[in-house]
Formats: structure tokens, C-alpha cells, sequence
């Protein structure tokens, strides 16, 4: 009896086992499956992970050329906006020139002609004198009442000053005629020194003393240069930029100082010519004012950044006078400056252009 309990238990025991087995396998079997499953998730989501990293830094590629594009564009029609402006001021400048030449090209030709005729009057007169020493009483009132002695001397003073002031003019007339330069589109070897000039004739009336502050001195250092091949209506536009920022730091400068402390430490701007190395020319343009903060000098050349208050200033000179010098000349434009000191910006250009030309 016990036998075939136990024969019958162990019976059982090995169903129990086979079914265990087969438990077991469909468990190492779902096992396995499930562990192909993750790694194919896995694998998935790897690929998903690494397609979302790509399009997020081929957007983010795209997003940064989208911003250099746009900010290209918006210096573009800065660009566009301000050469616009400046064409059109050549052409009005051209144009006023031209107008005031006519009647002051009149009127000094004429001047000698009128003080021929003056000087040969007053000799007649001078002869009436020695001749007729006492003519009649109506004469003599009469030259009391001119004061026929001070007019005899005044006339020539006037006649003098009026000559002085005409060839003022017309020096002046030349001077915006050869800034604006209209009729100079292409590279052409001019006298840089006369465009310097010119651009200073233009600002004199900035230079002058007034009651709150006495003349800025101009100190010209300049060395024998040959001629430069040059856009000369655009050089003359950087001069005219630089020169224009070095009065207004130091007009800012004057606002804070007494008229006996300039007159201490006067205000000035000074201009060095020289050639470097046989190819180049470098023009450096410095003034005593109150310097560059360190803060913005990385600014400087950057568009549309100005310190001037609204309506003063568009913040597109220096940008522009970069893009000029560097741009369509091929050469350097840098500046150096210690706060308290003043600032120095040195252009440099080649002699002879060997760049393509630029539109």
C-alpha cells in the first residue's frame, strides 16, 4: 500500500514538475521576447533621441544664419539709407556750389576792376586838392558832410575786405565742390592732404573762438605722400565722420571746463600723414578730448550705436566709414583711446588699389 502511494505521489510530483518546466520555458521565453522588445524600444528611441538632437541643431543652424541674414540686411539698408543720403548731399552741396560760384566768380572779377576805378577817383580828388586848395563854399560843405578825408582811406579798407571775403567765398565754393567730388565714381589718385583741407574749409565754423571757449587749434603733421588711388568723395566722408566726432567729444569736454582752463590746456585736433612701407598710406586723426569709455569701445563701429543724444546722430558714421576703409578700399580703420587722454583713429589704404571695385 505504501508502494503505490507513493508510486502515485511521485507520479504527481512529475506532472507537477513537467508543468513547472513548461512554465519556466514560456517564462524564459517571454523573457527573451520582452528583452528583444526593450532593446528594439531602446534602439527606437535612440534613433528618435538622436533625429530630435540633429533637427534641433539644424534648426538652431538655421535660426542663427536667419539672424546673421537678417541683421546682414538691416546693415544693408542702413548702408543703402545713408550712402542715399550722402548722394543726395553731394548733389545739393554740388549744387550750391555751383549756384554761389556764378555771382562770386561776378563780383571778384569785378572787385578790380572797381578798385582800379576807385584808386583812379581818389587820384583825380587828390589832384582837385592840390590844384584848387579852396574851392568854392558849396564844395567844402559838401566834404564835411562826406568826411571826404575818411572816406578816401575807408574806401580802400572796404574795397580790401571785400576782396578778402570773396576769395574766402570762393575758396569755400571750392572746397564743397572737391568734397563732394560727384563727378569721381571710380578710383582715382588724388592729393589726400587737399581733401583733409577741404573737409577742415567745411568744419571751420566749428573751429572758431567763441565767448565760452577760445579757437580749437588744428596741428597738421604732414609728410610728402604720393598720390592715392581712392574713392575720393568717400574718403573725404570719413575724414569729415572722423573729424566731426573729435569736435563734438571735445565741445562735450569744453561744457565742463572754464574758459581760463582751457586756455591752460587748449583744445586740439592733430593730424599725421605718412607712408608705411612703400605701399601704404596712414592717416591719423587724434584729439585731447575726454576719451572712449572702455564700456563701449567694442561698439564704436557697430551700426546704429550712438552716445549722442536723439537727433543728433544716427549711429551709422563710424559704421559706415569702417565699411568704406576696409570694404571697398581694402585697408584698416582702428582707433586707440585712453579715458581723460583723448582718441586717436588711424586709417590706413593702399597706395594703388588692387581690389575689384565695389558697388
Amino acid at each position: 500500500m505504501d508502494n503505490q502511494d507513493n508510486s502515485i505521489h511521485i507520479q504527481e510530483l512529475e506532472k507537477t514538475n513537467r508543468i513547472l518546466r513548461k512554465k519556466l520555458e514560456r517564462s524564459e521565453n517571454e523573457r527573451c521576447q520582452l528583452e528583444i522588445d526593450i532593446t528594439t524600444k531602446e534602439f527606437l528611441l535612440k534613433k528618435v533621441i538622436c533625429e530630435l538632437e540633429n533637427s534641433q541643431a539644424d534648426l538652431q543652424q538655421r535660426g542663427q544664419e536667419l539672424e546673421n541674414t537678417l541683421d546682414s540686411l538691416h546693415k544693408m539698408q542702413a548702408q543703402m539709407i545713408q550712402s542715399e543720403k550722402m548722394s543726395a548731399l553731394g548733389q545739393m552741396v554740388a549744387g550750391i556750389a555751383h549756384e554761389i560760384n556764378n555771382p562770386v566768380s561776378f563780383i571778384y572779377g569785378n572787385l578790380s576792376h572797381i578798385s582800379q576805378y576807385t584808386h583812379d577817383l581818389l587820384r583825380l580828388i587828390q589832384l582837385y586838392h592840390r590844384y584848387f586848395p579852396n574851392p568854392p563854399a558849396e564844395i567844402q560843405t559838401e566834404r564835411k558832410t562826406i568826411d571826404l578825408e575818411f572816406l578816401e582811406k575807408d574806401a580802400i579798407m572796404v574795397l580790401d575786405s571785400m576782396n578778402i571775403g570773396t576769395e574766402r567765398i570762393r575758396d569755400i565754393v571750392l572746397s564743397l565742390r572737391n568734397f563732394s567730388r560727384l563727378d569721381e565714381s571710380e578710383f582715382k589718385a588724388v592729393d589726400i592732404h587737399e581733401g583733409i583741407d577741404n573737409t577742415l574749409m567745411i568744419l571751420q565754423h566749428r573751429l572758431k573762438a567763441t565767448d565760452k571757449s577760445p579757437e580749437i587749434q588744428i596741428i597738421r603733421n604732414y609728410n610728402n605722400l604720393f598720390n592715392v588711388e581712392c574713392y575720393a568723395g568717400q574718403i573725404n566722408q570719413v575724414f569729415m565722420n572722423i573729424l566731426v566726432n573729435a569736435l563734438d567729444a571735445l565741445e562735450e569736454l569744453n561744457t565742463k571746463r572754464t574758459y581760463h582752463e582751457i586756455q591752460l590746456n587748449p583744445s586740439r585736433i592733430t593730424i599725421s600723414t605718412s607712408v608705411v612701407d612703400l605701399q601704404w598710406v596712414k592717416i591719423a586723426i587724434a584729439d585731447n578730448g575726454s576719451g572712449i569709455p572702455e564700456s563701449i569701445q567694442k561698439q564704436i563701429f557697430n551700426p546704429f550705436f550712438t552716445t549722442k543724444p536723439v537727433g543728433k546722430g544716427t549711429g551709422m558714421g563710424m559704421a559706415i566709414s569702417y565699411q568704406i576703409i576696409t570694404e571697398k578700399h581694402g585697408g584698416k580703420l582702428e582707433f586707440f583711446s585712453t579715458p581723460g587722454k583723448g582718441t586717436e583713429f588711424v586709417v590706413q589704404i593702399p597706395l594703388q588699389q588692387q581690389i575689384c571695385e565695389v558697388i
